[in-house]
């Protein structure tokens, strides 16, 4: 009897130790699906980070601005990583994550976050008109000077004959003697028809 009764403790003590290993192994692997949805919204840029998500289950994620989508729905295992450029906005636009896995609706998530306007890193223009920078005027430009050389003056009748002496105008030094000799022989001329008509005068 006693050796019985220490079987069957012996066996109870393995049951025990079995089932604390069992519950100790399916303890440790719950973390492994703990799905871990972490995401982001800044003025320009939307981050997710999807884990510990399903592996064999088909995940789907979805993003949308304003109700526009930014990222259609997309399917994912196990887990999910993306960064996307929000559109330009000039207000502030709701950003919209939907999860939905594929091991259990408690596991899906539907939440919204705000992306606000980005800042204009660009200085605003000063009121204060700058001062005038006097301005310097250029010279007037001048006629072009010409490149060609000057005209050579045409040369000046010479008025001294070859060899030196006066050029030649026309008259010489013997002028004036065959002029008067031709006075005298008019003269003579005249003189003696007067004494020719004076003689026949005499006759008649």
């Amino acid at each position: 009897m006693t050796e019985i009764r220490r079987t069957w403790r012996r066996t109870g003590a393995l049951i025990a130790v079995a089932s604390a290993g069992a519950f100790g192994v399916g303890f440790s692997a719950a973390p492994a699906l703990a799905h871990t949805p972490v995401w982001s919204v800044t003025c320009d840029q939307v981050s997710v980070d999807l884990t510990a998500y399903s592996p064999t289950k088909d995940n789907t994620v979805t993003i949308t601005v304003d109700g526009k989508d930014l990222l259609p729905t997309k399917t994912f295992k196990k887990e999910f990583h993306d960064k996307l450029g929000l559109p330009a906005h000039d207000k502030e636009v709701t950003v919209r994550l939907i999860v939905k896995a594929g091991d259990g609706d408690q596991f899906s998530r539907d939440e919204t976050k705000t992306a606000p306007v980005c800042e204009d890193d660009t200085p605003s223009p000063s009121t204060t008109p700058p001062s005038p920078t006097p301005s310097v005027s250029s010279p007037a430009p001048g006629p072009t000077p010409s490149t060609s050389a000057p005209a050579t003056p045409s040369a000046e009748p010479s008025t001294s004959a070859p060899g030196g002496g006066l050029a030649e105008t026309g008259g010489s030094s013997a002028t004036p003697l065959i002029a008067g000799a031709a006075a005298v022989v008019i003269l003579a001329g005249g003189g003696i028809m007067w004494a020719a008509r004076k003689r026949r005068s005499a006759q008649h």
